[in-house]
């Protein structure tokens, strides 16, 4: 019967145009401060969870300590992945974090790194021995992988005698670029950063042992004043998932 046909395609079309209206409202848009040694992991991140929420994710990357001032001065942030654990229990003593959402999704692991091949050996030696002019690293005030090349130079008795190399970058994205562009011979930046697929593929390095600075506990909080709660949550959750830690994994990190 035609009438029939025609009338199911009307309500085929109605429910679609339903399906896409309810969809767009329920997809809410997650706003997140994000600590830049996970640029690349958290974009991969977010690609599988828009896949698979319909949400997404619109991201803001640079320095912890950054972010800490920009909350407090009411940025509008949903979620904070930071670069430490001290930060994320600090704004939830203030109440810029919501209790009982913090996790530690990361450990971080510091990688003394240069662009040229064979200029790092590996038991970082170079930096008492090799001649270098410039050494970058991040501001320990700000980025907790900087406080940690801190940590690592002190305990190798060099902080004093590096000090007049020492290129400060904002973010250790920043730290990064000075190495990957020659400016400096040596850099201190977070293994992820020169990692894919588990591998290091450019450059020489020396993985800094884990006992010359205190650990790189990332945790992630949901902030107090996320617009879309509900969605910032998924997000949150989702870091916690398989899928989600195993890319973590392939950069490099260890789970906690």
């Amino acid at each position: 019967n035609m009438k029939t046909r025609q009338f199911n395609l009307w309500s085929v079309a109605a429910a679609l145009l339903f399906a896409t209206l309810a969809g767009t409202v329920n997809a809410g848009e997650v706003s997140a401060a994000v600590a830049a040694n996970l640029t690349l992991p958290a974009q991969q991140i977010a690609t599988l969870f828009e896949k698979e929420t319909g949400n997404t994710v619109k991201f803001s990357f640079g320095s912890t300590g950054k972010f800490y001032s920009q909350i407090k001065e009411g940025a509008p942030f949903d979620v904070l992945l930071a670069a430490d654990e001290k930060t994320p229990k600090l704004m939830e003593q203030e109440g810029l974090g919501v209790a009982n959402t913090r996790f530690v999704y990361a450990l971080g692991k510091l990688v003394l790194w240069s662009a040229k091949s064979g200029f790092v050996d590996d038991k970082g030696a170079v930096l008492s021995k090799g001649s270098y002019n410039k050494l970058s690293y991040a501001d320990p005030k700000l980025a907790p992988y900087g406080l940690a090349a801190e940590e690592t130079l002190q305990k190798l008795n060099l902080w004093d005698k590096v000090q007049s190399k020492l290129v400060t970058g904002e973010s250790i994205t920043q730290a990064y670029q000075f190495a990957a562009t020659g400016n400096a011979e040596l850099a201190f930046i977070a293994l992820s950063q020169i990692t894919k697929d588990g591998k290091v593929t450019e450059g020489s390095w020396w993985i800094v042992p884990a006992d010359y600075y205190a650990p790189i506990k990332q945790a992630a909080i949901l902030l107090t004043a996320a617009k879309d709660k509900t969605a910032a949550q998924a997000f949150l959750t989702f870091l916690k998932s398989e899928k989600a830690t195993a890319i973590i994994r392939s950069y490099g990190y260890g789970l906690p």
